[in-house]
């Protein structure tokens, strides 16, 4: 299904990729339209490749996908654009076409009552924890510092984090969140989700933030202004995808993939669930990993126990339209507090006034996570949006009396749950994946990594760069060893180029 043509014209037999010296793939077939698919289907038609794109849902943007609701647009939950790495962020320039504002974030935890910046300021912290549990929470983290609490495991998240903050400031800003969030003990969940999503950052960075607060190197959880379309997250994979069509590629929305076909070891196509077939050179796959492997044929028993080891979170979102334009100021805000099952609030009045427009209502949403077999998955909708109405009053940010409706918005598979030790069972499907030709596996459903939207980019660039150039990136590798070699930010005025 492909050839090279040599310079006096005779067809010759050569290797697979698009590198500009007469080497095509007639088809690559996608799997997603989120932003590691979109990215990838983009990047090969610009390359002149035949591509085709399967999207489950009917619109583009996956997790970040935006959607019109009470006359105003909304994301899945906050999605803000930020990105050190020149290339990510050029693509993303390219597809929003300038049609983005910088917006400044504020993010609190509500815990207790109360509300903490995040990231954290000293002497808001101080006063709203009061003396004693200030003194408490340095008073953990020193034991940490200096030893006395011994060599601690830091293979679990539980480790890692109070290991850098102390026990306190850990059982405060950290371990109710990210149970509601993961639904496992944080001494079960793998310490790769911090070192993924904190890296760096500790009591230390946050002290240092607050004594320098100019300074432009930022660990990324402190960034305190990012990109954001001005029709919301969404736009830039809308706009990727009608590029796509636009130059010859064609895109199946409301079409689920029900399995990849393969020949010979390598993947030539994909079958719908609706049982249509259709076959290609290359297949792109951001399907969530497990289903891909369980509807294959012939998966050894060691990898079929490896994908049962694996799992993930649902997601279901409940909107609250409010009858008030001046709520609470954040964009979002953590919700660390126990009695209350949402984990996150965000709220769409304070990101940007092209998501609302002449609207005087503010539609906010609470987040709660849950496993296809939780009681909470099953609650019909009407549960849902009394629950959310209960637990936005207890908070005080809203008047019950003003929510004016209620809608309910459910995503499953979204989160990939880092257990411990989830990685010596991704590393056993990793290994026999990579024996096939001609597939390639990215996004945070696909490749099991809890991606940004940058890594997810990043994968979909990379992989349209495997298969026209030959490149050989590691696409496994992306938001885990990755290095960045080059730094660069997004301003008001466009990309900006920094030393990393």
């Amino acid at each position: 299904m492909w050839m090279e043509i040599n310079g006096d014209g005779a067809a010759a037999a050569g290797v697979f990729g698009c590198n500009g010296a007469g080497v095509f793939f007639m088809k690559v077939i996608v799997i997603g339209a989120g932003p590691a698919g979109l990215t990838a289907a983009y990047q090969l038609v610009k390359r002149g490749v035949e591509v085709e794109l399967f999207e489950a849902d009917v619109q583009a943007g996956g997790m970040a996908r935006s959607f019109e609701l009470w006359n105003q647009r909304v994301d899945c939950g906050p999605h803000r654009f930020f990105s050190s790495d020149p290339r990510v962020n050029e693509i993303w320039l390219e597809a929003v076409d300038g049609r983005y504002a910088m917006v400044s974030r504020l993010t609190r935890i509500f815990y207790q009552g109360h509300f903490f910046y995040y990231p954290l300021r000293a002497f808001n912290a101080l006063f709203k924890l009061g003396p004693l549990e200030s003194l408490r929470c340095l008073g953990s983290y020193l034991v940490e510092k200096t030893g006395l609490a011994g060599r601690r495991d830091q293979s679990a998240f539980e480790g890692w984090v109070i290991s850098r903050f102390g026990r306190r400031l850990y059982e405060i800003f950290f371990k109710t969140y990210s149970e509601k969030l993961w639904g496992i003990s944080c001494a079960e969940l793998d310490a790769d989700f911090a070192a993924q999503r904190i890296k760096n950052f500790s009591l230390g960075e946050a002290l240092k933030s607050i004594l320098l607060p100019q300074s432009r190197q930022k660990h990324k959880t402190l960034v305190d202004e990012f990109a954001y379309p001005h029709s919301g997250s969404g736009y830039v994979y809308e706009q990727m995808a009608a590029f796509v069509q636009q130059n010859g590629g064609v895109v199946h929305f409301g079409t689920q993939i029900k399995r990849v076909l393969f020949h010979d070891g390598r993947a030539v196509g994909v079958q719908s669930v609706a049982g249509d077939e259709y076959h290609g050179d290359h297949v792109i796959s951001s399907m969530p990993l497990t289903q891909l492997v369980a509807a294959m044929d012939g998966v050894p028993q060691s990898v079929a126990d490896a994908c049962a080891h694996l799992n993930y979170r649902n997601t279901i979102l409940v909107y609250l339209k409010v009858g008030n334009d001046a709520l609470f100021p954040d964009n979002w805000l953590y919700v660390h507090d126990s009695t209350l099952l949402t984990g996150r609030i965000t709220n769409f009045r304070n990101w940007v006034p092209g998501l609302y427009g002449s609207a005087t209502s503010t539609v906010i949403a609470m987040e709660y996570w849950c496993y296809s077999n939780n009681e909470l998955w099953h609650r019909s909708d009407a549960q849902l949006i009394k629950l959310a109405k209960d637990e936005i009053a207890h908070t005080r940010l809203v008047n019950i009396d003003e929510v004016q409706d209620g809608f309910v918005k459910r995503v499953e598979r979204c989160y990939p749950v880092y257990a411990k030790g989830y990685g010596v069972h991704l590393k056993v499907i990793k290994n026999y994946l990579d024996g096939f030709d001609g597939l390639s596996v990215i996004g945070r459903y696909g490749a099991f990594k809890y991606n940004n939207q940058d890594h997810s980019i990043l994968m979909g660039l990379l992989a349209a760069e495997n298969i026209c150039d030959n490149a050989g990136h590691d696409l496994w590798s992306i938001n885990t060893d990755y290095v960045y070699q080059e730094a660069a930010v997004i301003t008001q005025t466009g990309l900006v180029r920094t030393k990393s």
